[in-house]
């Protein structure tokens, strides 16, 4: 979710952007995307990335059939990875979001070992159960001289829709504080909001619109550019 609404935020901000859904065994950019299309292959070598509210976007369930399973060992998760890294035609890009898949496994491992990154953005919700694998991953980064850029609070906030009673339904700057103790930036915090989940499952993601959600996806993508990693 925050991969696809970052992407197009930046988008719409004037960056080229690229978007590799990097989790293989599951792929769920496209549908985030709102893209079914098969991509095209003009000489059989390289692929054709798929526009999408601005963004070119890939993923491996853009040539799988719907519920079709990846059941695929390391060497072959590499193999796919490095195809979709090195053979589609991403063209001249500001900036290449990579969607990762949960965990500190072979997808992340490979990508910090055999690829120029700028850096890594590591996204958990407040709860000290979710910072448990936040820091996990921090680590695993740090051990790969991966330099991070900064963590997102998600789910920081819920607004009620009848009252506008704000609450804390997952604890609230658990992320933030992470982020201090650590000497990290604190790119921000993203809310617990049921139009994302609606916009995520229809193809448009929130970021495409308007509305303080959205907004909180521009002030994201804004902090990256003036940072100059964006």
């Amino acid at each position: 979710t925050v991969s696809s609404n970052l992407a197009v935020a930046l988008a719409r901000q004037g960056r080229r952007v690229g978007l590799l859904d990097a989790d293989i065994h599951g792929p769920s950019q496209p549908r985030m995307m709102g893209v079914s299309k098969r991509p095209s292959s003009p000489d059989g070598k390289t692929i054709n990335p798929v526009m999408a509210h601005g963004v070119a976007m890939m993923s491996l369930g853009l040539m799988l059939r719907d519920n079709e399973a990846v059941i695929w060992r390391g060497p072959m998760l590499m193999g796919a990875l490095q195809q979709l890294l090195t053979q589609v035609a991403w063209g001249d890009l500001d900036v290449l979001i990579i969607d990762l898949p949960p965990g500190t496994g072979d997808v992340q491992l490979s990508l910090c070992q055999s690829t120029q990154l700028t850096g890594a953005i590591v996204v958990s919700t407040p709860q000290d159960v979710a910072l448990l694998d936040a820091r996990k991953a921090l680590d695993m980064f740090n051990k790969m001289k991966t330099p991070v850029l900064g963590l997102i609070e998600n789910m920081s906030s819920y607004i009620c829709p009848n009252c506008g009673h704000e609450a804390h339904l997952f604890g609230h700057g658990g992320v933030a504080d992470e982020a201090k103790r650590l000497d990290l930036p604190f790119l921000g915090e993203l809310p617990l909001a049921l139009e994302v989940r609606v916009a995520g499952d229809s193809g448009t993601p929130i970021a495409a619109g308007d509305g303080p959600t959205a907004q909180a996806y521009a002030r994201l993508a804004a902090r990256l550019v003036a940072g100059g990693l964006a």
